[in-house]
C-alpha cells in the first residue's frame, strides 16, 4: 500500500505537459515505477492507443490499449511481481531493458530473464519488442 501511496505521489509530481516532452528513459522510468507499483491505470496512461506488443522479431502479441491491457491484467494480480533493470541502452527513441522479472509461474515463484525494446514517442509506449530469455523457478 505505501508503495502505491509512494508512487500516486510521484506521478502527480509529473505533468502531462512533462510527460510528452520527457526524453524516453524518463518514460520508461515511469513505466517501470507503474509496473513494480501494480498501478495498472498509471501503467496504461504511459500506452499511445495503437501502441503493439511483440515477441521478437515480428510476432503480434497485444495490439491497443484494450488488448495489452488485458494482458497485465492478471500479471499485476500477482503478489511478487517486481522487474528490475540488469542493464539498459538508449538510442534514440529506442530504449532497451534487460530485465529480471519476479513473477508467479503455474510451476510456482521464479523469475524471467528477458530483453524489452521500447519505442517511445512523445512520450508515450508505441511498440515493445520482447526477448523471452529463461524462467528459473525458486528452489524448495
Amino acid at each position: 500500500m505505501l508503495r502505491r501511496l509512494a508512487f500516486a505521489v510521484f506521478l502527480a509530481a509529473a505533468s502531462a505537459e512533462a510527460a510528452e516532452t520527457s526524453p524516453p528513459a524518463a518514460v520508461m522510468d515511469r513505466h517501470l515505477a507503474a509496473y513494480n507499483a501494480r498501478a495498472l491505470d498509471d501503467f496504461m496512461a504511459l500506452f499511445a492507443p495503437d501502441a503493439a506488443l511483440f515477441e521478437f522479431p515480428d510476432k503480434l502479441l497485444a495490439k491497443g490499449t484494450a488488448e495489452i491491457r488485458k494482458r497485465y491484467e492478471a500479471r499485476f494480480a500477482e503478489p511478487n511481481l517486481h522487474v528490475d533493470i540488469v542493464s539498459r541502452m538508449v538510442m534514440g527513441d529506442k530504449v532497451i531493458d534487460r530485465e529480471r522479472v519476479r513473477r508467479t509461474f503455474p510451476e510456482g515463484p521464479g523469475t524471467w530473464n528477458l530483453v524489452a525494446i521500447n519505442e517511445v514517442k512523445d512520450g508515450r509506449v508505441t511498440r515493445v519488442w520482447f526477448i523471452f530469455g529463461e524462467q528459473v523457478l525458486d528452489k524448495k
